[in-house]
Formats: structure tokens, C-alpha cells, sequence
């Protein structure tokens, strides 16, 4: 069955979401008085990151809301009681900051431009529609994507098939028709690949591993990937 629709994941694949979460968190830090309390940005940045995945795996088993794991990042990551109206504004005044420094990587724009005219497009990602439909608006991408699924509307996360399959449910595709790229090898080309997409491991750093997973290092490699075999039947030149 050909591909007939690219599936893409948001952050650090088309979004340079690492480069703006490290910038933000330098101008955040500054901003309120804390540049001191860690040795450096980075150490800063790694316990922020930390955090986040502790809340939001708790986000995931709902155990938590999703403005409740954000509060509780904060108030951790800080190490003090703050109420909710607290927290909610440290957060805040934390995302203006972190936007600040959104840009797309260099390759995305041109990928889903070259890829518009023989495919369709959506997101799906696990985060809030809120967050990553506002995001590729500010970007100037949301025009290109038919669908943005999102995990905290679904109730179900990647790699969970259930989400892998709203998404092309929103597209009335098969799942077989559809192509998933992602820079999670696990969570994104793994779980794609689980839920019976075709799944494409998008790895910037060229780490390698994973001989199982279709994989390319840069978006400019996705078009002849799609188009020379829709079924990714030869993998030899890329992978």
C-alpha cells in the first residue's frame, strides 16, 4: 500500500526545541535573579529536563492535570512552596522567554514545502493542542498540516499505538498509508512502526544503532526516501 500522507512529530524534528529550551532557560535564569544557584547553564537546563520528564510521566499515568505538572516542575525545580497562581505566573514569565528563541531547523521549511505536492500532512505529538498548534502558527507552518493530533486532547501518548492510529483516523488513512517521522527512536519511528506506520528516525547527530528502524540524518533525505520506495523496501543508501 503507498504512502500517501507524512505523519510528523514537532520538537527537535522540525522545531529546534533543545537550541530555544537552552536559550531560554540562560535568559530565564538571569531574568530572576538565579544565574548564581546553578555551576552552569547546562546543569540548569538538565535538571529542568529532569523534572519535566518525572511530571509528565506522572501527566501520562494521570496522576496529575496537565497545568498541574507544570506547577509541580516548578515548585521542584525551585525547591519552594509557591501556590498555584505562583507557579502558574514563574511559568509564564519561564515561556516568554523559552519563545523567544522558537525557530524552525534549517531543513524543515524546505522538506514540507518539496512534500506538499504529492503528500498529505499532520502532526502528532505529545503535547497540548494549545502549546503546538500556537507554536506552528508563530513559526509560519501551520498551513501546511491538514490535522494536529495532540496527546493531552487524545488521553493517550506515543508510543502507544492509540495515538498513532487518532492520527491517521483524522486523516481517514490507513495506517499503512502513512509515513511517521520523529527523533525518538523508540518512542517515535519505534512506536510508529508498532502501530503498522511506515516510521522514519530522524537522527540530527548521526548517533546510529538501531539497524531495525528506517533512518535518515537530515529532512533533505525524506523526499527521495518516500519516493523511491513507499514501503522504505531499500534502505541500503540511507540507513
Amino acid at each position: 500500500m503507498p504512502i500517501r500522507a507524512v505523519l510528523w512529530d514537532i520538537d527537535d524534528t522540525l522545531f529546534d526545541y533543545t537550541s530555544a529550551d537552552r536559550a531560554g532557560m540562560h535568559d530565564h535564569l538571569a531574568a530572576e535573579g538565579l544565574a548564581d544557584r546553578f555551576p552552569t547553564v547546562d546543569q540548569a537546563l538538565g535538571r529542568w529536563r529532569e523534572i519535566t520528564d518525572l511530571n509528565w510521566g506522572r501527566f501520562a499515568a494521570g496522576e496529575t492535570d496537565f497545568q498541574g505538572q507544570r506547577r509541580d516542575r516548578v515548585r521542584m525545580f525551585l525547591g519552594v512552596e509557591l501556590s498555584d497562581a505562583e507557579a502558574d505566573a514563574w511559568f509564564q514569565r519561564y515561556i516568554v522567554h523559552f519563545e523567544s528563541a522558537w525557530s524552525l531547523f534549517p531543513d524543515s521549511l524546505a522538506v514540507l514545502d518539496v512534500l506538499a505536492a504529492d503528500y498529505r500532512q499532520a502532526v502528532l505529538s505529545n503535547s497540548s493542542l494549545r502549546n503546538q498548534d500556537r507554536k506552528l502558527r508563530v513559526l509560519g507552518v501551520r498551513d501546511h498540516f491538514e490535522a494536529v493530533v495532540c496527546a493531552v486532547e487524545l488521553g493517550v501518548a506515543k508510543p502507544d499505538a492509540a495515538a498513532f492510529h487518532a492520527a491517521c483516523d483524522a486523516m481517514a488513512l490507513d495506517p499503512r498509508e502513512v509515513a511517521y517521522v520523529g527523533n525518538e527512536p523508540d518512542i517515535d519511528a519505534g512506536g510508529a512502526v508498532a502501530a503498522g506506520l511506515a516510521g522514519v528516525w530522524l537522527d540530527r547527530h548521526g548517533t546510529g544503532g538501531r539497524p531495525e528502524l528506517v533512518r535518515i540524518t537530515d529532512l533533505g533525505q525524506l523526499p527521495g526516501l518516500l519516493r523511491g520506495d513507499t514501503r522504505f523496501g531499500a534502505l541500503s543508501a540511507i540507513g
